[in-house]
């Protein structure tokens, strides 16, 4: 899997993971199109909250799993940290005897998680479950422990009553027929070890592939998911096998809203999907914003941990976990069943809802007052679910929320309770926030870059009012600009810039077109998450940030101009 891709969303939260370059999903194509619609994706949505697990010989090297292996990183011209001979024997000293499937389970349900998905296989090519068809696997005579790990974890899940599912990366760097012109004999290996694991570990709930981008012919996956159909009628696949399947999965990154196609975001707890020593942890609030902001994007949290060497969850992991858990004991009915909406996530927090409830979660400490579009509902009643007084009032033009008093001073998060006239799924989808004054809001906009070349990317979507889009660049970037036309020339006075993954930028300036002159008329270094100017007034029409210095490519979700 993994890289580090950070297109943040619902907001642009940074999420920095050791992890190389996200690829695209393949184009969908015919075959499986079909997206599950009855109670097999009614249990997952209303879970919100599962366990990714990453593990395997590496966690020995506390380096990234696959990634680490070999002089080069597959496809992002990086370093590797393990020589692959080194790294394709380390199963021969891997030993977990710690390894308690039962405590693995019973940690993932005090965390308040509801299903599992466990790496029965990365790109590495190491099977952690006894298959018939390859010698490099934990069951190996080489292999000391010996033991069918993904057995014993299936058998904890069913006995726990926690719902399971098994990764599985359909690339295997080792095998000697992968991207070969015996490609065809590769896919007989595929297609035997995932119809192993539908076969041998008894009532399966999702399979999560990891195709690297791949297409559906790669992998001949019209044929390979028509099997796991059959072998686990009422599975849920994820979208990385060339199909649309089940349900997308963004990577190290919140979900955009998104209401009618099911979403799930796998992010890491610490900074690699597998164990290494001295990791930085997430903190509790950081991980229940994480929570919070992808339910309030309609969409899952699959939180990663990377278990130690010895088998075990290491004990930071394990402890932020159970403080998880415990948040979520006092507040998990925001969070479970619920839906996103009916207000979009935006920089204050997220919003979910169940029947006529509505929750509005105030992640921003700094908050006193939140004036949002008006609701196209009556609100009957209201509380601070929290702590605290709150007031809440509406017009035609807004709903306002005003916090009394702050509560405590290190709330995570400021959950307001707004009990409506009438079902809140009834209510369009609103944004997060009331229309901008900005002079360039909607106005045509150009950029020297736009990452890949994707118009969800461009340069227009820096002026649209909407959080939840940026305009991006190419990663490499280290210089470039943004351009609007504000159709007329106008008096501006004072900006608003907005930077995702940051801070990258280090030096830019504000300039405007003069004849054929650019003459700056604003500089300054870092932007950060949001980041208002004030300037002695200027007139003009066409209006640019120029990124003079980057530490990586330039990602902005709002550039506002705006009146003295």
């Amino acid at each position: 899997m993994k890289v580090r891709a950070c297109f943040c969303s619902a907001s642009g939260w940074v999420l920095p993971a050791g992890a190389l370059l996200l690829l695209p999903v393949a184009v969908a194509q015919p075959g499986d199109a079909r997206p599950q619609a009855g109670p097999d994706l009614e249990w997952w949505r209303e879970a919100r909250f599962g366990m990714f697990i990453h593990w395997g010989p590496v966690s020995l090297n506390g380096t990234e799993v696959s990634w680490s292996r070999g002089g080069e990183r597959r496809g992002t011209g990086g370093t590797g940290e393990v020589p692959v001979e080194v790294y394709d024997n380390l199963y021969k000293r891997f030993n977990p005897t710690e390894f308690n499937a039962d405590e693995w389970v019973a940690l993932a349900q005090a965390a308040g998680m509801k299903y599992l998905v466990f790496t029965t296989r990365h790109h590495d090519g190491f099977s952690l479950f006894d298959s018939r068809f390859s010698d490099y696997k934990i069951t190996s005579p080489e292999c000391p422990f010996g033991r069918d790990v993904v057995k014993e974890l299936a058998d904890a899940c069913h006995r726990a009553g926690l719902r399971l599912g098994f990764y599985y990366s359909q690339p295997d760097w080792r095998h000697p027929d992968y991207r070969t012109p015996h490609h065809d004999r590769f896919l007989k290996y595929l297609h035997n070890q995932v119809r192993e694991l539908c076969t041998n570990y008894g009532r399966l709930d999702i399979l999560w592939f990891d195709g690297l981008g791949g297409s559906a012919d790669d992998w001949d996956a019209t044929n390979l998911l028509a099997m796991v159909r059959q072998l686990q009628p009422g599975i849920l696949i994820n979208d990385r096998c060339g199909l649309p399947a089940d349900f997308a999965t963004p990577e190290q990154r919140i979900g955009r809203f998104c209401n009618d196609r099911p979403w799930e975001s796998c992010i890491t707890l610490g900074e690699q999907w597998s164990w290494k020593p001295d990791d930085q942890i997430k903190s509790l609030s950081e991980c229940v914003h994480l929570l919070v902001r992808c339910a309030g994007g309609d969409g899952n949290l699959l939180l990663n941990v990377g278990p130690m060497p010895d088998g075990r969850i290491e004990p930071r992991q394990a402890e932020r976990l159970r403080e998880v858990g415990e948040w979520l004991r006092r507040y998990g009915a925001t969070i479970y069943g619920t839906r996103g909406g009916p207000y979009r996530p935006d920089r204050w927090g997220a919003c979910t809802s169940r029947g006529s409830t509505a929750y509005l979660h105030v992640l921003d400490r700094t908050v006193q007052t939140l004036e949002l579009p008006p609701l196209p509902a009556k609100v009957v009643n209201s509380r601070c679910l929290t702590g605290g007084d709150v007031k809440v009032s509406q017009s035609d033009a807004r709903l306002a929320i005003a916090f009394d008093r702050p509560g405590e001073p290190d709330a995570i998060d400021r959950i307001v309770v707004l009990e409506l006239e009438r079902a809140a799924a009834e209510i369009t989808p609103l944004p997060g926030r009331l229309p901008s004054r900005s002079l360039a809001r909607g106005r045509a906009a150009s950029a020297s870059n736009v990452f890949r070349g994707m118009p969800e990317f461009g340069p227009d979507k820096a002026f649209d009012d909407d959080y939840d889009t940026r305009w991006a660049t190419d990663f490499g970037t280290h210089a470039a600009w943004l351009q609007v036309d504000l159709g007329s020339p106008q008096t501006i006075g004072q900006a608003v810039v907005c930077e995702e993954c940051g801070p990258r930028v280090q030096r830019f300036e504000l300039q405007y077109l003069d004849g054929q002159d650019w003459k700056t008329f604003a500089r300054g270094q870092q932007i950060g998450t949001e980041l208002r100017l004030g300037f002695a007034p200027v007139t003009a029409q066409v209006v640019r940030l120029n990124v003079l210095s980057a530490t990586e490519g330039p990602t902005l979700s709002e550039f506002e101009l705006l009146p003295p």
